[in-house]
């Protein structure tokens, strides 16, 4: 039987257009298990296929009509294809990570089809290396990024010799309760650049007319006093209209890299992959002529520890929120850069440890309000932007998962550019290493892999500066 969509998901469904296709993807390397034959690949394949019963979320497929009077309703594909759903990929020669990340770059500018349950996943073979790739995509409306991502990772295990795992999409007892907190916990994180978009496409009177902090800190935002909400973000070329082509580009670096700048400079692993992100894209933005005068503006999720900072909440535990975070890209000094970001940071948590869980989220919705609000106006480059990009920072696996004996070896987040919005970084650790998922528009962001050399000098320039 039909169900109502949620007006949050509805939000997801109507803004999306050929140019701003509304889901996430991840990308997933793996070494095949040792004796692996010749068609390892194929059987992969055709074990992910050969699935008995598909779990109730990937038969949901969205519709409205004049009988739901013009509402969208869930309802399940009686007519579902498996073969639509899971395909069989190949590289061309000469199979290397350029022509992986090319192939991830054209599936994730091509919208999901509503006539048909929200998702995909491609399995691809043809790595020079012997690796074996899967990228997925699946619509916001149905999950968040993060989510996306444990439910892939939910079929893998820490045993290299476990055998019989499942596909994600196959149903499976419900988790235990003790998994869904732990995964609820590390899914927050990510999801509150989501919630607070959600939120700023329908902010209610109870948020606007939230008290005493939030006001206090509205106030300071109007005046450029605070990193908790933004009014003063330059326009960069990041900040206009976009096509529906996409270009994705992805590397790992070592923790324990991050980890000795940070020991070195009393600043956390945050810190220094923001810093890290804002000397790239100064690079990236001078190689082009466009780096502006006044320092770019992130967006950045942040957890406070709700006993640490003293934020009001009934429950205890963590309060989620939204940083927005001066990146110094006005600044040629790294270490005077990394300095202004963890300052930076540190206001925009003392103004968030201030407020209570409610009124973070109100305060995230709105700092994401104008973001949402500008493209759906058709108002870009009549006004400022309120912050330039995204960048989140998502904690994963901290030990070698595995799947059916073959080992993940890479793991990195594909998301989503909006109008004014062209370019969001999404980074991920597992296993020691922190993978750098950046999603950008293909015309609007052009030679996006640049950032990728920008990135590994920019580690290195903080490690001399660090003297780590």
């Amino acid at each position: 039987m039909p169900t109502p969509v949620d007006p949050t998901s509805t939000a997801f469904l109507v803004a999306e257009n050929r140019n701003m296709p509304m889901h996430v993807g991840g990308l997933q390397l793996f070494t095949k298990p040792e004796g692996a034959g010749k068609n390892y690949i194929s059987e992969m394949y055709e074990q992910m296929r050969s699935v008995d019963e598909i779990a109730p979320l990937f038969l949901k497929r969205p519709r409205r009509s004049l009988t739901t009077a013009g509402q969208y309703v869930w309802e399940e594909d009686d007519r579902f294809d498996i073969d639509h759903h899971v395909r069989h990929s190949a590289l061309p020669h000469p199979g290397r990570v350029r022509e992986l990340l090319d192939l991830c770059s054209r599936l994730h500018g091509t919208r999901l089809a509503h006539e048909r349950p929200l998702w995909e996943a491609h399995v691809i073979e043809g790595l020079d290396d012997g690796r074996v790739a899967l990228y997925t995509k699946i619509h916001h409306s149905l999950v968040d990024g993060v989510s996306a991502m444990r439910l892939m990772q939910s079929v893998l295990s820490s045993d290299p010799e476990k055998r019989g795992m499942g596909a994600p999409w196959a149903a499976r007892p419900p988790a235990t309760r003790a998994v869904q907190t732990q995964a609820e916990a590390q899914r927050n994180l990510a999801d509150v650049p989501m919630k607070a978009m959600r939120t700023a496409l329908g902010i209610s009177a109870e948020a606007a007319g939230l008290p005493g902090a939030l006001v206090r800190t509205l106030n300071r935002g109007v005046r450029n006093e605070t990193s908790a909400v933004s009014l003063y973000a330059p326009r960069t070329i990041f900040n206009q209209t976009i096509t529906g082509s996409r270009r994705f580009a992805a590397q790992n670096w070592p923790v324990e890299r991050m980890r000795a700048i940070g020991k070195a400079t009393g600043c956390t692993i945050n810190d220094v992959v923001l810093a890290m992100c804002s000397g790239a894209v100064r690079s990236y933005l001078i190689e082009l002529g466009e780096l502006p005068d006044s320092t770019l503006v992130s967006m950045v999720p942040v957890g406070l520890n709700a006993k640490q900072a003293q934020v009001a909440s009934a429950e205890g535990g963590n309060a989620i929120g939204v940083v927005m975070v001066k990146l110094g890209t006005d600044l040629s000094d790294p270490a005077a850069r990394l300095r202004s970001i963890h300052e930076s940071m540190l206001e925009g948590k003392r103004a968030l440890s201030s407020m209570s869980p409610m009124q973070i989220l109100a305060m995230s919705a709105l700092g994401m309000a104008p973001a949402m609000l500008t493209p759906m106006l058709r108002m870009q480059g009549v006004i400022r932007p309120p912050f330039n990009l995204i960048i989140s920072n998502v904690p994963g696996p901290r030990t070698a998962q595995y799947y059916n004996g073959a080992k993940l070896v890479g793991m990195y987040p594909l998301s989503i550019p909006i109008h004014g919005m062209a370019l969001n970084i999404t980074c991920t650790s597992y296993d020691g290493h922190m993978g750098f998922g950046l999603t950008g528009c293909r015309r609007t962001v052009p030679h996006l892999q640049r950032l990728l050399t920008h990135l590994d000098d920019e580690l290195s320039n903080l490690e001399k500066a660090a003297g780590a």
